[in-house]
């Protein structure tokens, strides 16, 4: 009895044993255990920026762009980067200097800036030769990343934004006579002046008189006086936003009532903040609109207007843009070693951002379109 019973349970045990191996057959396979992400790619980002003196509103616009977008990167855990944040304060000097700590001592990856085009002169060669990718968010004058293949922009030069600008105004004002003004000490309004020359030119314009200034100048009586009298169709002027806020308002209160086409330096709501109601109708040409219906656009502003209490202007999505290109590179380096870094760099097309479609090309500038604004009610709005 015992015998048999050991036999029944046995076979009910090989029976059991086939059904489950049946199903088991049968059954889909379990997912193979996810992959664990490596370890976020370490990276030391320089900085220099304006942050005190005459500027410094740039350099706040710039520096909250990549501490935003530093955030937001960071918390997805594919690269984690550190920004070591040096001020310039707007001098060459200064920004030399500051380049050379980051590159010697802090040992950083890449450099973001210096703000001016002016700066750039000096410390972009420095970096060229240190063998360090340095791009600037708002160095916009003529030849800046000729300086040497580890220079890059993401920042619209003036060569493309001022004649999408003058092209407009030109046809919806009919415009034949223009007054030029510009900074004369700076690299950046020279090279400004510079385009709107050519352009001018290029367009067969009259131009009627070319008067300069210098940086930190507040009376421009005598340089307004003249292009009154002379009647032009419009001004074409190259400042940065202190001097361009200060030329506006005194035009305008001595009469002269015909548009200001302005270069890059106006494309901050600081003119607006000097000018007053004296900046309306100022026409510029930039890459960014934060009006803009696009969700990507949309969102950016919502959180840069949490974080800082301001909408961003054309500096902070500049800069924020920046650094996401600059994560970019790193995850497709794999690594923060600068020569790898660089070449990552020099590969990125068609990055979408808030700014839009953004490639370099061939020369490490700019592939992108500007749309061209005037400053209407107060903010900038589409210039129709």
């Amino acid at each position: 009895m015992s015998r048999t019973f050991r036999l029944a349970g046995l076979a009910f045990v090989l029976a059991f044993a086939l059904v489950f191996m049946g199903a088991a057959k049968d059954s889909p396979k379990a997912a193979a255990p996810a992959k664990a992400k490596g370890p976020a790619i370490p990276a030391k980002i320089g900085v220099i920026s304006i942050i005190t003196g005459q500027g410094s509103g740039y350099g706040e616009a710039i520096t909250n762009g990549f501490k935003l977008a530093r955030e937001e990167i960071n918390a997805k855990r594919e690269v984690n980067i550190e920004l070591v944040v040096m001020d310039s304060s707007g001098k060459q000097e200064q920004a030399l200097a500051a380049a050379q700590k980051l590159i010697n001592s802090d040992r950083v990856a890449a450099i973001l800036g210096p703000t001016l085009s002016t700066e750039m002169k000096v410390v972009a060669p420095v970096a060229n030769s240190g063998g360090v990718p340095i791009m600037g968010t708002s160095t916009t004058a003529a030849g800046i990343t000729l300086i040497g293949k580890y220079v890059f922009r993401n920042s619209l030069p003036e060569s493309l934004a001022i004649p999408a600008s003058v092209n407009k105004a030109v046809k919806k004002y009919n415009i034949r006579k223009v007054a030029l003004f510009y900074g004369n000490d700076d690299v950046f309004t020279k090279s400004g002046y510079d385009t709107m020359k050519k352009v001018a030119s290029d367009l067969k314009l009259t131009v009627v008189t070319t008067e300069t200034f210098q940086r930190g100048q507040s009376d421009y009586k005598a340089q307004l006086t003249k292009i009154k009298a002379l009647s032009p169709d419009a001004v074409f002027c190259s400042a940065l936003y202190e001097e361009g806020g200060v030329i506006l308002s005194q035009a305008r209160k001595m009469g002269i009532k015909v548009p200001f086409v302005g270069g890059n330096g106006f494309n901050s709501p600081k003119v607006i903040e000097i000018a007053k109601e004296a900046s309306e109708g100022l026409i510029v040409a930039t890459p960014w609109f934060a009006e803009r219906n696009d969700p990507k656009v949309k969102a950016f502003v919502a959180r840069y207007q949490k974080a800082y209490g301001k909408k961003p202007d054309q500096f902070a999505a500049q800069a924020y843009d920046a650094l996401y290109i600059m994560a970019e590179a790193l995850k497709k380096a794999g690594t923060a070693d600068r020569k790898k870094l660089r070449d990552a760099l020099a590969e990125v097309r068609n990055f979408n951002g808030v700014l839009g479609k953004f490639s370099f090309d061939a020369e490490r500038d700019v592939v992108m379109d500007p749309v061209v604004l005037t400053i209407k009610g107060g903010k900038f709005q589409i210039f129709q």
